[in-house]
């Protein structure tokens, strides 16, 4: 279910995501502000469980208030939740199992379950073959560790018009961009493509200079002079017979008159992470000076260049290229508010994709691993700790069942979700008495310990089983009791 929300210049935000919703809120209180902070570091940390660490952190403060209400000391309670944190984040690491990166189907599992509370579940499976599909293309192995930059090398490019089905994800690049000439070719296949970080055109002073002319021959000659200048600089480039030749800076009129006698496309005024893009899927080095340009700076990688008009603005496309490292993703969707929506829903997809890939580990889901924290952290407060720091200690395992539960109903409430589990019990979405859904939450504890770890609320249908990343949960643990022992602490 989608929120609307009236941002504080008077526009509208149309979103699921909870750290999109949270940082459109103004509040003053700290502990509040600390909780939307430890919601933006998720999303940007592993990019899932926002709304679950900030679930996590108001349940382990809410069990922390009647400790300080009772006044037992801040300094027991920290302790006692941090060592629970500790023993919590090896359970997570216990019951974790290694997945094969390699096999697309156990990847799409885990990315499916990102997906489902989010407005675009209909279409998960296209969401997750692109954001696998755009993770895969820019990975690159360096000394036998894994580097994914999906912020910067996997670019999100949104076409509004068209449907969602028309989403895709290329083997190549895209940019908003035109030819600086009418006349230039508009389609080349195997192009040689040349990336320049230099201006096409005579370079004016730093400082101000000031020219004395005493001959009518004089305004002339300094004319000729700058068009040397421009001259030499385009005939160190065309030595290298180009097809298509791109500048982060300008090209004067002169410079585009001799690319277009030799038949060369050029595109200019290129933002810097475009042309690093692009160096990534043509093989090109990018050049900071003409005359420098050499035969091994010259990208042939790419199949097929192309411009195209979508509406009305121009495309350059680089695709079909040979074992790309970068990649577009072409969104398209009705409006503008769609179209944000499914690029955060797609970012935290990539981000669980990307994640699954530099840390290949699997927990269940549905509740299961909060389930399996709070049972062996209860055995554990029994034989293992003594005096005060015993109470906080069992009370943060009860709250991180109850956070839980609290996550589950977050689940169906937001979906709408009237799916009922393996036993045909409604779901927790569903309206119940405070004591019938203490019953639930008792009835799925039993449960948990008679099957042991994977033993959780099955919401995705009869038979159905929720998975998640190992990092995700890791990370929300972490935030949220770390948060909560800052704002005890304070």
């Amino acid at each position: 279910m989608l929120k609307m929300l009236l941002d504080p210049v008077g526009g509208i935000v149309l979103t699921n995501d909870g750290n999109a919703i949270l940082r459109e809120i103004e509040v003053a209180h700290p502990a509040a502000k600390s909780m939307i902070e430890i919601s933006r570091a998720q999303d940007e940390e592993v990019g899932d469980g926002t709304k679950s660490v900030v679930i996590l952190a108001g349940e382990f403060l809410e069990s922390a208030q009647m400790f300080i209400e009772k006044d037992i000391h801040p300094t027991i309670i920290v302790s006692a939740y941090f060592r629970a944190l500790e023993k919590a984040l090896k359970i997570v690491d216990e019951i974790a199992t290694d997945i094969n990166i390699d096999d697309d189907k156990e990847i799409e599992k885990i990315v499916k379950s990102s997906v489902a509370t989010k407005f675009v579940s209909e279409w998960g499976d296209l969401v997750c073959k692109m954001a696998i599909d755009a993770v895969r293309k820019v990975t690159i192995k360096k000394n036998d560790r894994l580097e994914i930059d999906t912020k910067r090398y996997a670019k999100i490019e949104k076409i509004p018009g068209g449907t969602i089905d028309e989403c895709i994800v290329l083997d190549g690049v895209m940019i908003n961009k035109d030819l600086t000439h009418p006349q230039m070719r508009r389609r080349i296949e195997n192009p040689r493509v040349v990336l320049l970080d230099c201006p096409l055109e005579y370079k004016k002073g730093e400082s101000m200079t000031n020219m004395e002319l005493t001959r009518e021959d004089d305004f002339k000659k300094a004319l000729m002079i700058e068009e040397e200048e421009v001259r030499k600089t385009c005939e160190a480039i065309l030595a290298q017979n180009p097809d298509v030749v791109i500048t982060e800076k300008g090209v004067s009129d002169l410079a585009q008159h001799f690319f277009l006698k030799k038949n060369v496309s050029v595109i200019r005024r290129l933002r810097k992470t475009d042309n690093n893009r692009i160096a990534r899927v043509t093989g090109a080095t990018v050049v900071n000076r003409s005359e420098e340009l050499q035969e091994s700076d010259v990208g042939t990688s790419c199949g097929l260049f192309e411009v195209k008009k979508i509406g009305d603005e121009y495309f350059c496309y680089f695709v079909q290229c040979r074992d790309p490292k970068a990649c577009s993703i072409v969104l398209r969707g009705a409006t503008k508010d769609v179209l944000n929506e499914v690029e955060r829903n797609l970012h935290d997809a990539m981000s669980v994709a990307r994640n699954i890939m530099l840390n290949p580990k699997l927990v269940p889901g549905g509740g299961a691993l909060e389930m399996e924290i709070a049972c062996q952290l209860n055995d554990y407060a029994t034989k293992e700790v003594k005096g005060t720091e015993q109470w906080p200690f069992k009370a943060r395992n009860v709250q991180c069942n109850r956070a839980s539960c609290l996550s589950l109903r977050s689940y169906t409430a937001d979906t709408g979700a009237e799916q009922r589990d393996g036993r045909g019990a409604p779901p927790y979405g569903a309206a119940r008495t405070p004591r019938g859904r203490q019953g639930d939450e008792l009835r799925h504890c039993r449960e948990h310990r008679q099957d042991r770890r994977h033993a959780g609320l099955q919401h995705l249908g009869p038979g159905g089983r929720q998975e998640a990343g190992h990092k995700v949960c890791h990370r929300s643990l972490l935030h949220a009791a770390e948060d909560c022992c800052y704002c005890v602490g304070d």
